[in-house]
C-alpha cells in the first residue's frame, strides 16, 4: 500500500493520486484551439529532434522554408480573419501597435506634410547614406551625449539604413561565428534574426519580474568568461517590458564590454520614451553613447532612427552608430541586403535633427506619452489587472494574465477573445526569443503575458480597454465556458494582400 502524503487539501493524497493530478493539469497545445491555430500557421510548427515530413502548404517552392513571423503577419492575418480591414480600421482598437501615434500632439513641432524632390535625390543614395544626414546624426550624438568627451563621432561613424530591422540585419551579416547573448523577453524580431544568421549561436538568459526584468551584470560577466560570449544583443529601453538600463548600470554594461572585449549591440529606438517624476528631468534621454570612451575603439553598436522618437515609422530612415571599421563593413553588407535608405527622405530628415526641433519634440513626446501610460495603468488596475512591473520607458505594458481564470490566463487565448471584440494585443509568446522553436508554448516564460501598446491615440486606447473590461465582466457573470473556442480560421485572399498592420 502506498504511503499517503500531505497536500493542500483536507485529506491526504496517495502517490498515484498525485500522478493523476499532474496528468490532469498537464497542458497540451492540442487542447487549446488558439494554440492549434498558431501552430497551423506557416512557419510556426514546433521543431523536433526527429525529422519531420514536409508540409506541402509551407514548401510550395523547393528549398523554401517559412521562417515564422515576428508577430506582424500572424496577428494581422488573425485580425483580418475576424473582419479587420483598413477601410474599417476606425472600428478597431489596435493595442498591438508597435509604432507611436503619428499625428499632432500638444506642444510638438508641426508634422512634415511635404518632401522636396531635387533632381539629385532621384538617384540612388550611397549604401552608407547621405553624408549630410550622417553628419547631422553624429552631431546629434555628440551634442546630446558626448559634450564632455574628447572622442567625438563623425559621419564615418554613422550608417543610414532603411529601418531598424535592416540595420540589425546588416550588423548580423558582418558578425563572425560567435556565441550571442540575448534576454527573454525581448524584441520579437531577434528570434528570426538569430534563426536566419546561423553564425550567431544564441545563448539565452531569462529575466524575471521579481527583479523587475533587470540584467544581472555580475552573472553576465561570469557567462562571458565561462561560456565564451562575444556578442551581447539587447533592446534598451526594453521592449516589451518597458524597463530601461540607465545611469550607473548602463555605464557598467559599456565598461564590461570594453574590459571583456565583447561587442555590445544596443537597439535604442525608445531612447526618448523616458517618463521622469521631476519637472527638471523632462527632455532628457538615454544612450550608451554617454559612456563610450573612444568611439572607434569601444565595440558598442547603437541602432536607432526616426521611427519611434521622431514618430515617423513610415519614413524608414534609421541609423547604426559605431566604430569606423564597422561602418565600412555595413556598407558592404547593405549593398546586397537592402541597397540603402530612401534618398529624398534622407534629405528631408536633416532639419529634423536640429537642436531646437529635437528638444521640442522630445519634451512634448514625454509629457504626452506619460499621460497615456498613467491613464492605461489606472484603468487596468480598476479592472483588477494591476501591472506587476509598470513601464519606466517605451510605450508598452507587459501584462501578466496568470491570475485570470482559464483559458483567459494565457496570451494566445486572450488575444483571440479580444479579436472578437475588435481589439488587437500581442501574445507574449512572440517575445520568447526561441530560435530552435522546440519549446512547448505552455512552458514559455512569456505564455501568460500580452503586450499592450499605448502608442495609439487616447481614443483608441479607451476603445481597447473597454473591450478588455467587457471580457472580464462576462467571465465574472457567466463563467468561462464560452471562452477558448469558436475562433475564425480563414482570411479572404483579397484582404491578405493588403498592407500589413504594424503590430510589433
Amino acid at each position: 500500500m502506498s504511503t499517503p502524503i500531505q497536500s493542500g487539501r483536507s485529506t491526504p493524497l496517495h502517490f498515484r493520486d498525485v500522478v493523476h493530478d499532474v496528468i490532469r493539469q498537464f497542458k497540451s497545445e492540442k487542447d487549446s484551439e488558439a494554440h492549434r491555430i498558431f501552430r497551423e500557421s506557416a512557419g510556426h510548427k514546433a521543431n523536433s529532434l526527429i525529422p519531420q515530413t514536409v508540409n506541402p502548404e509551407e514548401e510550395t517552392v523547393p528549398g523554401i522554408q517559412h521562417p515564422g513571423s515576428t508577430g506582424v503577419i500572424y496577428c494581422s492575418d488573425r485580425a483580418m480573419a475576424n473582419g479587420f480591414s483598413y477601410a474599417a480600421a476606425h472600428e478597431w482598437a489596435n493595442l498591438g501597435q508597435g509604432a507611436p501615434e503619428v499625428g499632432n500632439i500638444p506642444n510638438a513641432p508641426a508634422r512634415p506634410t511635404s518632401v522636396e524632390l531635387p533632381l539629385d535625390s532621384l538617384e540612388y543614395a550611397p549604401t552608407t547614406g547621405v553624408k549630410k544626414l550622417r553628419e547631422a546624426v553624429a552631431d546629434y550624438y555628440n551634442r546630446t551625449y558626448r559634450q564632455d568627451k574628447d572622442s567625438q563621432y563623425t559621419f564615418e561613424n554613422v550608417c543610414i539604413v532603411p529601418g531598424g530591422r535592416a540595420g540589425l540585419s546588416r550588423v548580423a551579416a558582418v558578425v563572425g561565428d560567435v556565441y550571442t547573448s540575448y534576454q527573454i523577453p525581448d524584441y520579437t524580431a531577434y528570434d528570426q534574426m538569430l534563426s536566419a544568421f546561423k553564425r550567431l549561436v544564441p545563448v539565452p538568459t531569462a529575466l524575471d519580474s521579481e527583479t523587475a526584468y533587470r540584467m544581472d551584470l555580475k552573472q553576465l560577466r561570469k557567462d562571458i568568461k565561462t561560456q565564451g560570449l562575444e556578442v551581447i544583443l539587447a533592446s534598451n529601453p526594453r521592449n516589451p517590458t518597458g524597463q530601461v538600463i540607465q545611469g550607473q548600470e548602463l555605464k557598467e554594461l559599456v565598461e564590461m564590454s570594453r574590459e571583456t572585449n565583447t561587442t555590445l549591440i544596443l537597439d535604442e529606438f525608445y531612447s526618448w520614451y523616458i517618463y521622469p517624476e521631476n519637472e527638471e528631468d523632462y527632455g532628457k534621454s538615454i544612450s550608451s553613447a554617454s559612456y563610450i570612451g573612444d568611439v572607434n575603439q569601444d565595440s558598442v553598436v547603437i541602432v536607432d532612427g526616426l521611427t519611434k522618437n521622431w514618430r515617423l515609422p513610415g519614413w524608414r530612415v534609421c541609423w547604426v552608430v559605431g566604430p569606423k571599421n564597422l561602418i565600412t563593413a555595413l556598407s558592404q553588407s547593405g549593398s546586397f541586403l537592402d541597397g540603402g535608405a530612401n534618398h529624398p527622405l534622407q534629405l528631408a530628415a536633416i532639419p529634423l535633427l536640429q537642436p531646437n526641433h529635437v528638444e521640442q519634440e522630445r519634451i512634448a513626446l514625454q509629457r504626452h506619452f506619460k499621460q497615456k501610460r498613467d491613464h492605461v495603468l489606472k484603468r487596468l488596475e480598476a479592472m483588477g489587472l494591476k501591472v506587476e512591473v509598470p513601464p519606466q520607458a517605451t510605450f508598452y505594458i507587459w501584462l501578466n494574465l496568470e491570475h485570470l481564470p482559464e483559458p483567459l490566463n494565457n496570451g494566445l487565448t486572450f488575444f483571440e477573445e479580444l479579436l472578437k471584440e475588435k481589439t488587437i494585443v500581442i501574445p507574449g509568446i512572440f517575445f520568447d526569443i526561441n530560435p530552435a522553436h522546440r519549446r512547448n508554448l505552455f512552458n514559455s516564460p512569456c505564455h501568460h503575458f500580452v503586450r499592450l501598446s499605448f502608442g495609439p491615440p487616447m481614443e483608441d486606447l479607451d476603445k481597447g480597454l473597454d473591450a478588455i473590461h467587457r471580457i472580464l465582466r462576462k467571465a465574472r457573470k457567466e463563467g468561462t465556458k464560452t471562452f477558448g473556442h469558436g475562433y475564425k480560421k480563414s482570411v479572404d485572399a483579397t484582404e491578405r494582400g493588403m498592407r500589413t498592420p504594424r503590430f510589433v
